[in-house]
């Protein structure tokens, strides 16, 4: 299946546009009839970093949404007032909470979610296990005190493609946004520079050290060092609602991208994700996006089908037989923007990334 995406849905909120995407991928149940939804967050305990400051979100007050596979709402409100059996058509259904509604930047406003389609069959009940991570992405800037010296008129602005925010010099929140380019803007005197751009993942808390840079400190005059805090990448640092062992069992109920990539050694699981490229290399941007393909044995998989850079995939080797002839871009290019689960193997490294080798079943949605 191509991808096709709808700009407006996705400016409007990247999380709803994949849970849309979500809906129109699973298949249908042709029997027709309704079947039963019973929902609970896998862990009534919440592990929580100390580097996480905000106020940690009542998963009561999660709103959750329920679409069936024609795209009727079932159910829209907040999780606490759900039924506990939830009726619906008998089929696909998508089944997503969110901690909190975000479409534009916004100071400490993390946002936790969870997306599941599930097959709901005609008179049955299916339970859904909702583990929440963290979503959007944050930036903090650590900001040299002598910018006011040496900027009187100075401004930082962070920004993104939804909108930017003011940075004041002693502000020290998380500036969160929507996954995607992230830039650092100095507004001086009428003039904007921009300072550094990142490509922020779900769940990355990134930090900028600004610091004035002169002939004294190895400058060439007066102008901005930017220092980049690598280790603040918070992959195991926020806070998980529920347990990442129970995931993977199945297509149903497989791991995200994200949640796979931190569950390097864990074997004979289920990750979906989308087909976005396949000829990897072992170079930093070794990987195609774009047919015509030429290897056969491996292909790219993403959280997302618009991901167009290498650090934001998975890698999966594709082993010979049914399962290479299936998946494999040199003789499927239309694969490109699927959205597939993927049995096997998660391994540290396979061509410079995270992979999944041991394929033994796969599902194209």
């Amino acid at each position: 299946m191509k991808r096709e995406i709808s700009v407006a849905v996705r400016i409007l909120s990247v999380c709803m546009a994949v849970a849309c995407m979500l809906a129109v991928s699973c298949r249908k149940d042709d029997g027709g009839g309704q079947g039963h939804l019973r929902l609970k967050f896998i862990s009534g305990g919440v592990p929580v970093s100390r580097s996480v400051q905000e106020e940690i979100p009542d998963t009561n007050d999660f709103i959750l949404r329920i679409v069936s596979s024609d795209g009727s709402v079932v159910y829209e409100g907040p999780y606490g007032q759900s039924p506990e059996t939830v009726t619906v058509p008998a089929g696909s259904c998508t089944v997503s909470v969110r901690s909190r509604e975000f479409s534009r930047p916004a100071f400490s406003s993390p946002q936790y979610g969870d997306d599941q389609c599930v097959i709901v069959p005609s008179g049955g009940a299916v339970d859904v296990g909702l583990l929440c991570t963290q979503i959007n992405s944050g930036i903090r800037l650590r900001i040299d005190p002598d910018f006011l010296t040496v900027y009187p008129e100075g401004v930082l602005f962070v920004r993104g493609e939804e909108g930017q925010l003011m940075y004041g010099y002693r502000e020290s929140r998380i500036a969160y946004f929507l996954p995607g380019n992230v830039s650092v803007i100095l507004s001086d005197a009428g003039k904007e520079s921009v300072l550094m751009t990142r490509a922020l993942e779900p769940r990355e808390i990134f930090s900028v050290s600004l610091d004035v840079a002169s002939a004294e400190t190895g400058g060439t005059g007066d102008g901005i060092t930017v220092s980049l805090d690598t280790a603040r990448i918070w992959t195991d640092e926020d806070y998980v609602i529920g347990e990442e062992n129970l995931k993977g069992d199945s297509p149903q109920n497989a791991m995200t991208v994200a949640l796979a990539r931190a569950s390097v050694g864990r074997k004979d699981v289920w990750v979906s994700g989308y087909i976005v490229g396949g000829d990897l290399s072992s170079s930093e941007t070794g990987i195609s996006y774009e047919p015509p393909f030429e290897s056969a044995t491996n292909i790219a998989i993403a959280a997302r089908a618009s991901v167009s850079g290498k650090s934001s995939c998975m890698s999966v080797q594709l082993p010979a037989g049914d399962i290479r002839d299936a998946l494999n871009l040199v003789t499927n290019p239309g694969l490109v923007g699927s959205r597939v689960c993927i049995r096997g193997d998660i391994t540290a490294s396979y061509f410079g990334l995270t992979g999944i080798k041991n394929v033994s079943d796969f599902v194209i949605l």
